[in-house]
């Protein structure tokens, strides 16, 4: 540091200098500002937390913060003695490469995998389901839509989240899985009720492995995680993937994948999605539908392909994201050229979205600055 000081004084105008120290003191000013952000709301975010923003094809922020309270180390200890796990590593700090669950962050994944597909013309938003799966056609379903897997407007009234997901950690197979789907009841007219679930993105995965001969997890790995740089991201190694909620990340791939998003499907000079695939992930598909269940994190969100849009516009959304239930925050503001990355792990829900929109605001105010 002290070289590159002596050198930009004997090559540039005492003008210039000055200018180049003001520009770094006001950045540092607001990488400032996120730090205390991080600080102040730490505990409600589990005590742990990783905050990556992506900008002009670099990361221009990551910090990690740790700071368990008592009461945190605690619970940790106990949930690791009941499913048997060491304490220790579950009590570990969090930094870039951490690894964890991401629940519904990872139906972002599912969707853009979904849409590998549809560029190379395998498949249609339109296209039924009943055209690839005869178990949902013989349960009344199959004139659901892919577009309608993806935007959780199928009609099917599935259980709850968490209900879901022990339901499909029970089952052998995918056949099974989609078994399961087939025999909920409907709720409604398919594209007019829209239900938070696992079933849409479930459904899409079960398709894809139909048209392919493939099964989920190598696909992911084939078509998005590789091509991106991954190399820390699954879902899961199980007998089913959860495809709306099974996937382990860390902050540094997580961002990777942002970044891909961001830059119209593009990631290390090939092309992973075309823009007329972000641009139909984007729009807002929702608007006229009833709202069955909708997590209070999202607030009064609507709904994309995989993600929610937080800021709608006319086309592609300025800004969307797809949070899970442990707490992580991905988003891509797309008017203001960036993507961000929050990893955490919490259970505990309460003002999420209030936190989720104020750390947004904050970093859409500084990001010009970085």
């Amino acid at each position: 540091m002290a070289y590159f000081i002596h050198f930009i004084c004997r090559k540039c105008s005492p003008a210039a200098i000055f200018l180049l120290f003001c520009l770094n003191s006001r950045a540092q000013q607001s990488t400032d500002r996120i730090d205390q952000w991080l600080q102040t709301n730490l505990q409600a975010l589990g005590g742990r937390a990783v905050l990556t923003l992506w900008k002009d094809g670099k990361t221009v922020y990551q910090h990690a913060v740790n700071e368990l309270s008592r009461r945190q180390k605690t619970i940790t200890k106990i949930v690791a003695r009941r499913k048997g796990k060491d304490a220790g590593e579950l009590l570990e700090d969090f930094d870039p490469d951490t690894r964890q669950r991401i629940a519904s962050c990872s139906k972002w994944l599912s969707a853009a995998l979904v849409m590998t597909f549809v560029d190379e013309g395998k498949l249609s938003l339109n296209d039924t389901i009943g055209k690839f799966l005869p178990v949902m056609r013989a349960n009344g379903k199959g004139r659901i839509t892919i577009r309608q897997c993806l935007s959780h407007l199928t009609g099917i009234q599935s259980g709850n989240l968490k209900t879901g997901i022990d339901e499909m950690s029970k089952v052998p197979d995918m056949e099974a899985a989609i078994s399961l789907i087939a025999a909920m009841p409907m709720e409604g007219e398919p594209g007019k009720v829209f239900r938070y679930s696992n079933a849409g993105l479930q459904i899409a995965a079960a398709v894809l492995e139909v048209i392919s001969g493939k099964d989920f997890e190598t696909l992911f790995a084939q078509r998005i995680a590789q091509p991106c740089g991954m190399t820390n991201t699954d879902f899961g190694k199980t007998k089913v993937p959860l495809a709306a909620g099974g996937a382990w990340s860390t902050p540094n791939d997580y961002i990777r994948f942002l970044a891909m998003i961001l830059n119209n499907g593009n990631c290390n000079g090939k092309t992973i999605l075309s823009p007329n695939s972000i641009i139909a992930m984007q729009q807002h598909y929702t608007k006229d539908a009833t709202i069955a269940y909708s997590p209070a994190e999202a607030g009064n969100w609507g709904y994309g392909l995989g993600e929610w849009v937080m800021e709608d516009a006319n086309g592609r959304s300025d800004a969307v994201s797809s949070p899970g239930l442990f707490g992580s925050f991905p988003w891509v503001d797309n008017r203001r050229g960036y993507a961000g990355f929050l990893f955490v792990f919490n259970i505990k829900s309460k003002n999420r979205n209030e936190r989720y929109r104020s750390l947004k605001q904050l970093c859409d105010e500084i990001i010009p600055g970085l």
